[in-house]
C-alpha cells in the first residue's frame, strides 16, 4: 500500500475513511490514528495497524454534531463536565448504550468517548459523517507521534494516509472514568482533573 501525505481538505482521505480504511491525523493533543465506528472490518484493521491486544477497545472521538446520549449514559454531573469541557483534551469513561456494535465496547463496563477541541478534525469526522474510533498513533507501547512526518514514518506502507497539520500540543488527552460512583482519573493530560472535579460537583 502506497501512503500519501494530504490534507485536511483531501476528499480522498475522507471517501477512503468511508470505504473502512485508517488515516492518521492530528488533534489538538498528539496525532491519532482513526476508522469509522460501525465497520467491524475497519476495526479489525485498526487493531492490525496499531498492534494492539483485540479486546481493549477504542476511543470513540465525535464531530461537531455528536450526541453523547446517543451513546451512553449521563447524569446530571457528567452533562456539566460535557458543558464546561467539552470539546476539549478529555476522554470520558461512560456507561455504554446496549445498542452498540460489540467491537466498540468488547463487553467493557465503560466507553471512552472525546471531541477534540481542534476543529479541522471535527470537521473531518462531520465529512465522514459518524464517529471514529482513535487511538494515538504509534504502535502499541511506543510513544505517539507528534507530527506527520512522525506518523507516516511509523505507518508508511500500512495505511492509505496521513493528514498532515499542526498539533497545537503534545500531551495526551486527560482521562476519566465517570461510569463508577465517583469519578477516577485514569491518565492525567492536559487538562486538570481537580477542575475537572469543580464542575462536577458544582462548585
Amino acid at each position: 500500500m502506497k501512503t500519501e501525505i494530504v490534507s485536511f481538505d483531501s476528499k480522498e482521505a475522507v471517501d477512503s475513511l468511508k470505504a473502512g480504511e485508517v488515516a492518521a491525523f492530528p488533534t489538538e493533543t498528539v496525532y491519532g490514528l482513526g476508522c469509522v465506528y460501525s465497520s467491524e472490518a475497519a476495526f479489525k484493521k485498526l487493531v492490525a495497524v496499531k498492534r494492539r491486544p483485540p479486546e481493549k477497545p477504542f476511543t470513540l472521538m465525535g464531530g461537531n454534531s455528536f450526541r453523547f446520549e446517543d451513546f451512553a449514559y449521563l447524569d446530571e454531573k457528567v452533562k456539566r463536565v460535557i458543558a464546561r469541557f467539552v470539546p476539549g483534551p478529555l476522554t470520558l469513561l461512560l456507561k455504554p448504550k446496549e445498542h452498540l456494535p460489540y467491537w466498540v465496547t468488547l463487553k467493557s463496563p465503560s466507553i471512552g468517548i472525546r471531541i477534540a477541541g481542534y476543529s479541522p478534525l471535527r470537521d473531518l469526522i462531520d465529512r465522514v459523517g459518524e464517529p471514529l474510533l482513535v487511538p494515538s498513533a504509534n504502535k502499541s507501547g511506543e510513544k505517539p507521534a507528534n507530527s506527520a512526518l512522525e506518523a507516516y514514518s511509523i505507518f508508511n506502507g500500512e495505511i492509505p494516509y496521513v493528514i498532515d497539520a499542526e498539533s497545537p500540543h503534545s500531551k495526551p488527552s486527560t482521562i476519566i472514568d465517570f461510569s463508577k460512583e465517583k469519578p477516577v482519573l485514569i491518565r492525567q493530560g492536559e487538562l486538570s482533573f481537580e477542575d475537572v472535579l469543580k464542575v462536577y460537583e458544582g462548585e
